[in-house]
This record gives C-alpha cells, structure tokens and sequence, in this order.
C-alpha cells in the first residue's frame, strides 16, 4: 500500500523508503499496478505499468513541502528491518526534533524518494449485483512516435 501523492509528467508519483520490500520488488520488477476500490459505489480502477524513481530534485520538492514533524519520519524510520522497540523509534525522533530544533532545514535522507508508475493499461470495473460487470479497458498504443490510447470492451 502507498499514498499517491499525485499524477506529475505522465504518471502517479508516490514516494518510499528505497529500502523498503516493495522498493527491492520494483528493482527486481519494474512493473506494478495501483487499485483504487470504492466499495460503497462497487467500481474500482486499476493501472498498470512500468515504475521508475523520479528525479532528486522532484523528490526534494516533495519533502520540502511536507510539514516540518513530517520531515523528520523518513529519516528515523528503516522500513521492512526488524526493530528492538517503537521506543527506538520515538528516542530517534526527538533526537532530530532537538537537532534540527533552531529551524534549520531537515535534509532528505538519501534512502527516502519518489517513483513514478507510467500507465500502459487502465481497467475501469463497473460492479453490478446480477455479477454481470462491466469493465472498459484502455491499452497505450506508439502511433507515428505519439502515445495514444485504445479501448477494449
């Protein structure tokens, strides 16, 4: 699971630890997918594509955007290694809170950044009681060097 942060360029940016298990999943497989399912209205929407990490500088204007006690998480969270203690965790953040107290910038930690998932294919799933659903499939297509889509019903 990640929390979208947006669609830049030309696709959905999210930012990790590139530590973490699914940062070493996209190393070994760049291609992945996102769902977004809305139970209430029974319709969900998957993408699929190739994942690639953004730029430093568009990872550093990210961070720089989030609050100030935001800032500080990526920097004392390892992700996917086993830890003693939340305490750890805790003690290392008031450590950078005290450090960084005079407020001075919080540099980005070099393991923490964006990656942008490129859509090839979009599935919209219509969900119906009688389990008669519908799905409308978009496919990226190369046409005399533009990207254009085609839909599948």
């Amino acid at each position: 699971m990640v929390q979208l942060k947006g669609i830049h360029g030309e696709g959905f940016v999210w930012c990790s630890n590139y530590g973490s298990r699914k940062a070493h999943e996209i190393s070994e497989n760049p291609r992945a997918s996102l769902l977004f399912y809305w139970s209430v209205l029974n319709r969900q929407v998957r993408v699929e594509g190739f994942v690639q990490k953004v730029s430093d500088e568009e990872s550093e204007q990210y961070f720089r955007s989030r609050p100030r006690e935001i800032q500080i998480g990526p920097a004392v969270s390892e992700q996917s290694i086993v830890i003693p203690g939340r305490q750890l965790l805790h003690k290392k953040y008031k450590e950078l809170e005290e450090k960084y107290s005079d407020g001075s910038m919080i540099p980005r930690p070099k393991h923490w950044g964006g990656y942008r998932l490129l859509p090839e294919h979009f599935e919209f799933w219509l969900g119906d009681e009688s389990r008669v659903h519908l799905r409308l499939q978009y496919f990226a297509d190369e046409i005399g060097g533009k990207r254009v889509w085609r839909i599948v019903k």
